[in-house]
């Protein structure tokens, strides 16, 4: 394991039946990252075990070893070629074998995504901070991600003394989402990429504590969560 970096598995708590390998590929990512977490989704939806590297949050230089640039996720494959682009490594990992992500996808849904992370922003980078990440596991890394968020969003203290203006900023677009889902096993009653849009929205929508989600909003997260196997990050 290098220094700066937190080594963790995933893929293994998906679901019943066979696994398939996915030899030496290997995730760079940051816990709280809801892009990275599309990767993950979509690893755990094919049974594929990727080898996770949570990388620090000042770890540049891990970054830019692997791509040039700081930015995750970054997946490198079994010949060693990093990828960057979440949707391209979800693409790349469900057409490893038989795909699974086949379901149509709705225009209504990926702008209904579009808005819901703009209205989350401001509830959940504030509260990253709070939750004992891997990727925060020094004071140098924690320090690095305060300072970057608050250069982006002003006083991150006075952002959660507004957390009950932006909860209502928020509903009616889960509102809207709810009113969207035809499933709680898949938001438009077949997996797709929608679904690989919506659910790591809601994982980060999840860390706000006192946030309640619409019925079908919070069956489908639950759900989707179980057959993924993996548990929400904490609520603060």
């Amino acid at each position: 394991m290098r220094a700066g970096t937190h080594e963790t598995r995933a893929g293994s708590g998906s679901g019943s039946g066979s696994s398939q390998g996915a030899g030496d590929m290997r995730l760079y990512l940051f816990e709280h990252c809801s892009i990275c977490f599309r990767v993950r989704m979509a690893a755990a939806l094919k049974r594929l075990h990727l080898q996770e590297t949570v990388v620090l949050e000042d770890d540049s230089d891990t970054m830019t070893r692997l791509v040039g640039k700081r930015v995750v996720p970054i997946l490198v494959k079994d010949d060693g070629q990093p990828m960057l682009e979440s949707m391209d490594m979800v693409g790349y990992i469900d057409g490893l074998g038989d795909p699974v992500l086949t379901g149509p996808q709705r225009s209504e849904i990926a702008a209904c995504a579009d808005t819901i992370v703009v209205k989350t922003v401001p509830l959940t980078w504030p509260r990253y901070a709070l939750l004992g990440l891997p990727e925060f596991g020094t004071v140098a890394a924690l320090d690095h991600y305060v300072v970057r968020k608050r250069k982006q969003l002003g006083d991150l203290v006075e952002l959660r003394a507004k957390t009950r203006e932006q909860i209502d900023a928020l509903i009616p677009e889960l509102e809207k989402l709810d009113r969207l889902i035809e499933s709680p096993l898949a938001v438009n009653g077949k997996l797709s990429l929608d679904d690989i849009r919506i659910l790591p929205l809601l994982r980060s929508a999840a860390v706000v504590k006192g946030l309640r989600f619409p019925q079908k909003v919070r069956e489908y997260f639950e759900a989707m969560m179980e057959r993924i196997g993996y548990q929400p990050l904490p609520a603060v």
